[in-house]
């Protein structure tokens, strides 16, 4: 049976990296091109970096939640082996989409965490063209956060076929099965 504390504890933990994704979208940079005191260049200003702190925790939360199911599960690979039949193909088909949704996650908030923590120093002549202020584009934490979403779901499903398969292996053709007699009766 499946241990509903620990599904608690990884619902909870994706949860909580879903609401930092989420507030990384909507708390990412912003930048304006500003002229110095004297007028003789353009640079960039950037607001808050707050969202890299959220998206780096978010990265944390879910990489937890991951390490959390993978170590509970021993890694699909470890441990005694499961019973043939329809709950462990469905175990091994949502062990391998759960890494896949969390590898694309992990990526798109690590690649969002490190884009918009990067800064432009350019600065332009008065007379040139305005820098270039580049900022994180808008929907990388937004995609982190939806594949943290597929993420929950696919790995709360495989704990529970993993489970499900685990428990109901029984080696050797059965319970209660004393194995074949080889001994015969003598008179």
């Amino acid at each position: 049976m499946a241990s509903k504390l620990l599904l608690s504890i990884i619902f909870v933990f994706d949860l909580i990296a879903f609401g930092l994704a989420v507030a990384a979208e909507q708390r990412r940079s912003t930048a304006t091109v500003k002229q110095d005191n004297e007028k003789d260049y353009n640079y960039c200003v950037y607001d808050s970096d707050i969202s890299t702190g959220y998206g780096v925790g978010a990265f944390l939360f879910l990489m937890a939640s991951q390490v959390l199911i993978m170590a509970a599960s021993r890694c699909f690979c470890c441990g005694k082996p499961l019973n043939p039949g329809g709950s462990r193909a469905c175990a091994i088909l949502l062990f391998i989409i759960c890494w896949v949704t969390f590898f694309i996650a992990e990526v798109c908030l690590l690649a969002g965490s490190v884009r918009n923590a990067y800064h432009t120093k350019y600065r332009t002549i008065f007379n040139e063209e305005p820098p270039s202020c580049e900022t994180v584009r808008k929907g990388v934490f937004a995609a982190g956060a939806s594949f943290v979403f597929f993420t929950l779901i696919v790995s709360e499903f495989y704990y529970i076929c993993y489970s499900k398969a685990r428990g109901s292996f029984q080696p050797y053709g059965g319970a209660g099965e004393a194995g074949v007699g080889m001994v015969g009766t003598y008179k």
